[in-house]
């Protein structure tokens, strides 16, 4: 693996087809969550959609379009909406932290308690592939419950829950931050060093670097893990290899 370039900028990069199952209000689509280190761009393949999205500013609805690309900080709650087959590519800053648990669904409180709890709420267990995506349904709708008490607190009241929801999700991650700077370390970082490394090198006119030059190919994976958001194909830099031809 040493030899295999990381994504650009040290970016994870999935596919996702986003969930068509109706919800209880009417809609179609995925899991409302946020991140807590990690800003995560859509560039929409095809299809329609929108974008619910809900900060201490209230609850917007992005439209989505084939060519439009959208992107969001830290803080972020979103939801991601199927109008008519929406197909999105997802470039996520820090690969690997959201794989180590860089997401946080809105539960209602008693289902983020502690970390137990939560692990609980929000895994989908073993069994046949048509019962994994019924709890990964019943797991949508939980999560669009405490949305919507979410939404609801912002746009009516004083918008402390969701400054609850902010710390609950913090102490709920806390055990984890050392294996997400590790993380960070070895790729976003590592990605942003070595571009200061190569102007520090062009300075002094040493063009070493681009004599290392490798082209890298991550063949198109299966597009069936159940994601928050919908059905995903991640993009795993340890199945890269160099591209021939």
């Amino acid at each position: 693996m040493s030899d295999i370039p990381l994504l650009p900028a040290g970016v994870g990069l999935s596919r996702l087809r986003v969930y068509p199952w109706e919800t209880a209000d009417r809609l179609h689509g995925g899991s409302p969550h946020m991140h807590l280190t990690c800003t995560e761009c859509y560039a929409v393949l095809g299809g329609r959609g929108e974008l619910h999205t809900l900060t201490p500013e209230g609850l917007r609805r992005v439209p989505l379009a084939a060519g439009d690309a959208v992107w969001f900080t830290p803080g972020t709650i979103h939801r991601a909406v199927n109008v008519d087959d929406l197909q999105v590519q997802v470039i996520m800053q820090n690969d690997g932290l959201p794989e180590a648990g860089d997401a946080v669904l809105t539960f209602p409180p008693e289902h983020l308690a502690d970390p137990e709890t939560y692990a609980a709420a929000v895994s989908l267990g073993d069994g046949l592939p048509a019962e994994r995506q019924e709890r990964a349904r019943a797991r949508r709708d939980l999560a669009i419950s405490g949305f919507e008490r979410l939404v609801d607190d912002v746009e009516n009241g004083s918008g402390e829950a969701l400054r609850d929801f902010y710390r609950t999700a913090a102490a709920l991650v806390s055990g984890r931050l050392d294996t997400w700077e590790a993380a960070w370390r070895a790729k976003a970082l590592a990605a942003a060093e070595a571009t200061g490394e190569q102007i520090a090198a062009l300075r002094r006119g040493d063009v070493d670097h681009l004599g290392r030059a490798t082209v890298a190919r991550i063949p198109a994976p299966e597009q069936d893990t159940l994601g928050m958001c919908g059905f995903l194909a991640v993009y795993p830099r340890d199945r890269a290899g160099k591209a021939e031809g």
